[in-house]
């Protein structure tokens, strides 16, 4: 599979079978998201691995769809708030490094919010000047949707003189 086609056919996966995630495996694709490009080489991005009664703090609708792993993606502070801009963007970057390389194991990921709000942080014990990019619950996908359309890039695109 070509990066394209990998970048174009990975999902936001609800559902998992049970088959556990190889540790190995999982550290690879955490390693191989950690080439992201990040300003000063400063790698801001830090994970907590959410256990199971962590996991049932957090009460998610549907239990992370039973995905068998389940970790947050934390951004660390900056000194100023361009400093934690730029961190987030590296981090999210480093996700979508993630989510490619495991979506080229043929592992499916969920990409949830909830780590932002401030009962979440704290059941995480989140500090308070980091950002939470997302909790994610990752595994074989029971099921994959279908691609959505999108809109062309062309309607997206300005031209600036």
């Amino acid at each position: 599979m070509t990066i394209t086609d990998v970048i174009k056919t990975r999902r936001n996966i609800k559902f998992f079978n049970p088959q556990p995630i190889s540790e190995s495996d999982l550290i690879s694709w955490l390693e191989t998201a950690s080439y992201a490009p990040n300003h000063r080489l400063n790698e801001p991005w830090e994970l907590l691995f959410v256990g199971p009664e962590t996991r049932a703090k957090l009460n998610h609708k549907t239990d992370f769809g039973s995905a068998p792993v389940i970790i947050a993606v934390l951004s660390k502070p900056g000194a100023t708030s361009f400093e934690r801009d730029e961190n987030v963007m590296a981090v999210s970057c480093f996700v979508q490094n993630f989510l490619i390389a495991a979506h080229e194991a043929g592992v499916g990921v969920y990409w949830a919010s909830l780590g932002a709000s401030a009962h979440n942080r704290e059941i995480l014990d989140v500090p308070q000047d980091y950002d939470v990019i997302g909790v994610f619950a990752i595994g074989y996908p029971a099921e994959v949707p279908t691609a959505k359309p999108r809109t062309s890039i062309t309607s997206k695109i300005t031209y600036l003189s």
